[in-house]
Formats: structure tokens, C-alpha cells, sequence
């Protein structure tokens, strides 16, 4: 066996020690069903009764060198994989986590954080048709988080980057996402603290989004912006946030140009069973043209209750929105409500 060869098994060999060591952690699996009966006024309902069996993997780790690391895989909605990520935490360096799908990371996660029951305002079984912020957040991306003892206690620093187009595919292992007609790479800044006062959450986010038609369809890149806070005093916590979607189009008298959204919540903890809360959205859509179609305001609100006993949830909601889909006239103005039953397991 020659010097190369022995110098190739020995690596190998180091490889796989390396691995084996960073193989020893655990996976664990958790869940729940959840029934629903659902009524709407000026839609057309058909069968009312849904269902979603979710199941979540969980895995996790650590390596030799004190860096811990896991995975998430989540099917819901009778999908195979609805979401996933993985995550590592690197001592005194933060954290570097991959997403895979379903949101959840750079202004994505500030994208309705009001109090509430049970579902954010437009997440009950009314369509509403709201646009709320996301960022980078729902593409493939990499997101870095300051770890804790980098940042004021309390404190919230994160990084998030999609290398390629905003809006592609989705890819799997050795995939591309491919073309994606005129969107490019992205970065959200995402900031927070806890730290101000007891109760107190205060969050903020920027969004910047290369569109590669400048000049045709866009004037400049897409930019989104979120500022909010929440503050919770005994069993009651209100919440407002403000958030403006800027598109930067050019062309189209009825394309989208901006959405401007202001929403509100309030919620009131019973008892350690019982909570309600009531949320309200409202979001300005406006065109390129607005001398011709002036700006729509879609308005949903939402009373809700959710109830705990042990292992099982029973929810309710009234919702109701006005101008559906940013559409103008009282054939978009509809009401409905939703009863759940959520089992854990």
C-alpha cells in the first residue's frame, strides 16, 4: 500500500470517528388531530368538516467540539412534509439554521404577532385574502441568530439570506430552485427585545429583495418593513404591530404596488383553561395606477375562545372580513365561524 493510499484510508477512517461521534443524540416524534366544523355567510361552505393530522420528528445532538445540532420535519394537513429545518448552535458563535419550507424565519416570523386564542385573525377557515409580510422567510434561506451571551439580556439578532431567487422552487438534496421570472437573491434583519420592561416585547424587521426587471416591470427592488410590540399585564395582553410591503412596480394599471397593514389584538386568560381574545387586520392594497383604481382596504377581525381539558382543546371562532381579496362591494364582505377539536399526543 503506498504513502497515498494510507494517507487516504487514515483520513477516511478520522471521517468516520468524527461522524460516529456526532451520530450519538436522539430523534423523537410528537403530534396531534385536529377536527373542525366550519359555517360561512356569503361564500359558498359545501362540506364543512376538515381535518389535520400532524406529526412532528425531532432530532438532535451534539458534536464533540460543544456545537449541538437538530432537525425538524412536520407533516400537517394530510401533506407528506410540510415543513423543515435544520439548526445548529455554535458555542459563543450563535446560530446558523437551514429552512426548508413553511416560513418561520427572517420578518416572516413578525408577520401577525398579535395575541390571540387560538389563530391569527385571517388563520380561521374564512378566506380572507390578507397579505402580510414574508420576507425570505417561506424561500430555501440561511438564517444566523446572536447567540445569548453576545447581546443584551433579552435580545434578538438575526440574519436571514436566500442566495437565489426569492419566490423559486422549493429544492430538495443536489436541487436548484431554477428561474424564477425576474425575482433574485434577499436578506432580511431581523431585532427584538424582552429586556425594556416585564411584559414587554418589542420587535422590528427589514426585508430587501433583488427584482431583476428593472427598468421593465419594477422601478427597484421589493422592500418590506415590520415594527410592533406586545405587552402583557397580569391575564391580559395587547399587541399592535404596522408593517408596509413595497412591491416598486412599473408597469400594469392594476399591479400591486404596495400593501400597508396596521393590526391589533387582545387577549384575556380566564384561567389556565380558558382564554379569548379578539384581533383585528387591516391592510391597504394599492395599484400603480391609483388615479384609476384608487386603494382597497380589506379589514378582518376575529373573536375567538379555546378551552383545555388535559390533552384536548376545544376552540371557537367568529370571524368576519370586509373587501375579500382587496375587492370593493358588499359580495366581498363575509362572515363565518370555525369550532375545532385539537387532541395532543
Amino acid at each position: 500500500m503506498n504513502k497515498l493510499t494510507k494517507i487516504g484510508v487514515s483520513a477516511l477512517c478520522g471521517s468516520l470517528a468524527a461522524v460516529a461521534s456526532a451520530q450519538a443524540g436522539e430523534l423523537s416524534v410528537s403530534g396531534g388531530a385536529t377536527a373542525t366544523y366550519s359555517s360561512h355567510e356569503g361564500q359558498v361552505t359545501g362540506n364543512p368538516i376538515g381535518m389535520n393530522s400532524g406529526v412532528t420528528f425531532s432530532g438532535s445532538g451534539e458534536l464533540d467540539n460543544g456545537t449541538t445540532f437538530s432537525l425538524t420535519i412536520t407533516g400537517a394537513d394530510q401533506a407528506g412534509y410540510s415543513s423543515g429545518s435544520i439548526a445548529m448552535t455554535l458555542p459563543s458563535a450563535g446560530g446558523i439554521k437551514i429552512n426548508g419550507k413553511s416560513g418561520g424565519t427572517g420578518v416572516d416570523r413578525y408577520d401577525d404577532m398579535m395575541p390571540t386564542a387560538w389563530e391569527e385573525t385571517n388563520g380561521t377557515s374564512l378566506t380572507t385574502g390578507l397579505q402580510t409580510i414574508a420576507g425570505v422567510g417561506t424561500a430555501m434561506n440561511i438564517e444566523w441568530t446572536a447567540s445569548a451571551d453576545m447581546l443584551p439580556e433579552g435580545a434578538h439578532l438575526g440574519v436571514a439570506f436566500a442566495p437565489g431567487a426569492v419566490t423559486g422552487a422549493t429544492s430538495n438534496d443536489k436541487g436548484v430552485g431554477g428561474d424564477s421570472a425576474g425575482s433574485g437573491s434577499g436578506y432580511d434583519v431581523t431585532v427584538g427585545t424582552t429586556g425594556l420592561m416585564d411584559g414587554l416585547n418589542v420587535f422590528a424587521g427589514l426585508s430587501q429583495m433583488q427584482q431583476t426587471d428593472e427598468g421593465t416591470a419594477y422601478t427597484g427592488d421589493r422592500s418590506q418593513t415590520v415594527i410592533g410590540a406586545t405587552y402583557a399585564i397580569g391575564s391580559v395582553t395587547l399587541g399592535y404591530q404596522y408593517s408596509h410591503d413595497n412591491h416598486n412596480a412599473s408597469s400594469g394599471t392594476t399591479t400591486t404596488q404596495y400593501y400597508e397593514n396596521n393590526a391589533f389584538g387582545i387577549s384575556f386568560a380566564v384561567n389556565d383553561d380558558l382564554s379569548i381574545s379578539f384581533g383585528e387586520h387591516k391592510s391597504e392594497r394599492g395599484v400603480v395606477s391609483d388615479t384609476t383604481n384608487a386603494p382597497v382596504e380589506l379589514t378582518a377581525q376575529s373573536l375567538q375562545l379555546s378551552y383545555t381539558m388535559g390533552g384536548a382543546s376545544i376552540k371557537f371562532a367568529e370571524s368576519q372580513v370586509d373587501n375579500a381579496s382587496y375587492t370593493s362591494g358588499s359580495s366581498a364582505d363575509w362572515d363565518g365561524r370555525t369550532i375545532a377539536l385539537t387532541l395532543a399526543f
